[in-house]
């Protein structure tokens, strides 16, 4: 970036909100973790739109076909996190168990990496009209025909959970919804009542507004800053019905390089901003990366090793964590 911003700048920039932070900041935590920032590295297991070439659009229809690249990508980010004292929290497509070698993901659930739910064909959770649900359906109606929106979705969250249990031998560890929304499911109780009926008890599908550059353009000061802001609101919090909600934290690897087509200097600059503010807080961070995308632009893994440093530098003050340490932090209400 032209102009770096000082640790003071970006703190004060985010400083208002700071109500909703203190309420997360003060719910019970595990004792390991009191009073230390909590980063999360975590990775949905899903085929991209653009990646690897900026004109590949047959994923949208086999979002859960995941490639050896994307896997190889997936076992070098767990094993460097694990070498690091951590691990990774995995969302997984359901469609990916369909395929006939899944030994590596046996292997890493065997080394503690949590792996959570992200539907079996990445379908829209939101959708109420049954050409909104995904892609495949919209290409082949007669998969879903005769069924309504809801009887859709649930199905493709229970037939993810199933597949979970039956291939890999684990229950999962939490819900993400494909796609994040600027208030979660704030404003759809129906929605948490089928999560809550399905068994969980978290679900990750908030993903703050921020402002962004013009595709190709380096973001300004202005813009580090917004993204700095938004984790204010990306902290996890209860809903009324009691479902936990644990956001997902600016800015995602795709919001960068298949919305803003940055370049990695760009992406790099943002995210150690954003993670410095959040250790300066004690706060969380829910680092949001798809490795069809991040295995193309940062092969190298500088991301993951600069925020592994950026924990190590915090000197205790910060811990690499799954998303279950950021719900125990969450105050009962």
């Amino acid at each position: 970036m032209s102009k770096l911003l000082t640790r003071r700048s970006f703190v004060a920039a985010a400083s208002a909100g700071a109500m909703g932070l203190a309420a997360y900041r003060s719910g019970r935590a595990d004792p390991t973790h009191a009073g230390k920032a909590l980063i999360a590295i975590t990775l949905d297991l899903e085929m991209s739109r653009n990646f690897p070439k900026w004109e590949d659009t047959h994923w949208d229809y086999e979002k859960g076909n995941l490639d050896e690249a994307a896997k190889k990508y997936t076992v070098g980010v767990c094993r460097r996190v694990k070498a690091a004292g951590g691990l990774v929290h995995l969302f997984v497509v359901g469609r990916l168990f369909e395929q006939e070698n899944i030994g590596w993901l046996k292997d890493l659930a065997r080394d503690g990496h949590p792996i959570g739910n992200h539907t079996y064909d990445h379908v829209n959770v939101l959708a109420k009209k049954a050409e909104d649900i995904q892609f495949r359906f919209r290409r082949s109606p007669w998969l879903i025909e005769g069924r309504a929106p809801e009887q859709v979705i649930v199905e493709n969250i229970r037939l993810t959970t199933a597949a979970l249990k039956t291939r890999i031998g684990v229950d999962p560890a939490g819900f993400r919804t494909p796609g994040g929304f600027t208030d979660g499911l704030a404003d759809r109780a129906d929605i948490r009542k089928w999560l809550v009926d399905l068994g969980f008890t978290w679900v990750s599908s908030k993903y703050p507004a921020h402002p962004m550059t013009e595709p190709g353009k380096e973001p300004t000061e202005d813009i580090v800053r917004a993204i700095v802001a938004a984790q204010e609101k990306a902290q996890p919090f209860r809903y009324p019905d009691g479902l936990i909600e644990v956001p997902m934290s600016p800015i995602s690897d795709i919001g960068a390089f298949r919305g803003g087509r940055w370049k990695l200097d760009w992406f790099l600059s943002a995210i150690r901003t954003a993670v410095e503010w959040v250790v300066d807080k004690r706060a969380a961070f829910d680092f949001l990366a798809h490795p069809s995308c991040l295995g193309i632009v940062d092969p190298e893994f500088r991301t993951v090793d600069l925020i592994l440093d950026l924990v190590k530098r915090a000197d205790g003050k910060a811990a690499i964590v799954a998303l279950d340490a950021l719900t125990a932090r969450v105050t009962k209400t």
